[in-house]
């Protein structure tokens, strides 16, 4: 029987995973299992952000990127290889590519409390003076989308016969970022390499993306039969992706697979456009060996054993911001 090609990505309801309901938890595991099998993205509603936290995010973040080059500056540290606070344009590259993405973008990374062991595995947030209400939100935010996430990790360890928290003290407070986006407008459509796109084709280094503000023009799914298809989502929901780190556990039975931002027609590449993706992280020390009840005779291991921060580490020397040596 010939595999069903999606020409859009499922919706699915969290609410459903969440309601003590047996079925429709089930249910909510089933189609999740088959859309991650086959596409690698769903749409997911009733996430737990609010329209007021994701407006209040975005025009924090706006008000950041049309700050003046020079000032955005002073919150990049390269000695951070992109981990926390400003990366400026021209910083990115994807893998394999040598062309930089046209963008910029702000991490915010994990912050626990003072007297948890893990503090020193994780570099300090820099929050930017001329928009102090960054922090609270940003914060918010990212708490908002752990839980989220957690609960995402919940139905597909359920999916993969495994217990409903295996990923529990593997992902959480792990090493999660939250990347607000600014796709810069560009004046002179001349100006820019004839290859330089918004996001070049790539794969998600992580376990699991989740993107809020998913319906703007660009984003793209590379589908199994060779075909782009465009990504919407109705703006309650949020997107929910499969990264390269889950990918490897289960031996690619659960897709990471290939997205771009593409340009707009050139006479609107004066336009700005936003996102804001989760990418969510294990700790470091989490081992993502290929699960033993994903490999077998007609799906060979494909991946070397590594742990998450190995990967992690290398992933980043291949985006440039690592840089190797010599």
């Amino acid at each position: 029987m010939s595999e069903k090609l999606y020409d859009e990505i499922p919706s699915l309801d969290l609410a459903d995973f969440l309601s003590g309901d047996a079925s429709k938890k089930q249910k909510f595991v089933n189609a999740l299992g088959q859309a991650y099998n086959n596409i690698g993205f769903v749409a997911i509603k009733n996430h737990g952000l609010s329209d007021e936290l994701v407006e209040s995010l975005y025009n924090g973040f706006k008000k950041f990127f049309s700050l003046p080059d020079d000032v955005k500056k002073k919150y990049e540290d390269d000695e951070l290889q992109g981990q926390r606070g400003y990366i400026s344009k021209g910083k990115e590259v994807a893998k394999g590519k040598s062309t930089p993405d046209l963008k910029e973008f702000f991490h915010v990374g994990q912050e626990v409390d003072p007297s948890d062991s893990i503090l020193s595995s994780y570099p300090a947030n820099i929050w930017p003076d001329e928009v102090p209400e960054l922090k609270e939100i940003g914060l918010k935010a990212y708490k908002t989308l752990e839980r989220t996430g957690l609960n995402m990790l919940r139905a597909i360890a359920i999916y993969l016969g495994l217990d409903e928290d295996y990923f529990e003290d593997k992902a959480s407070k792990g090493n999660s970022i939250l990347r607000p986006i600014h796709y810069f407008p560009i004046e002179d459509p001349n100006s820019v390499a004839d290859d330089a796109v918004r996001a070049a084709e790539h794969g998600d280094i992580n376990l699991i993306t989740l993107l809020m503000g998913a319906s703007a023009d660009g984003l793209q799914v590379l589908r199994r039969d060779g075909e782009w298809i465009s990504i919407t989502a109705l703006p309650e929901q949020i997107v929910v992706n499969v990264g390269d780190m889950l990918d490897r556990l289960t031996n690619h039975k659960l897709k990471s697979t290939i997205h771009r931002v593409v340009n707009p027609p050139k006479d609107q590449l004066n336009t700005p456009r936003y996102s804001i993706p989760f990418f969510m992280h294990p700790r470091s020390e989490m081992d993502l060996s290929c699960l033993e009840s994903c490999v077998d005779e007609s799906n060979p291991k494909r991946y070397e054993d590594i742990t998450a921060g190995e990967f992690l580490q290398e992933r980043l020397a291949e985006i440039g911001f690592k840089k190797e040596k010599v």
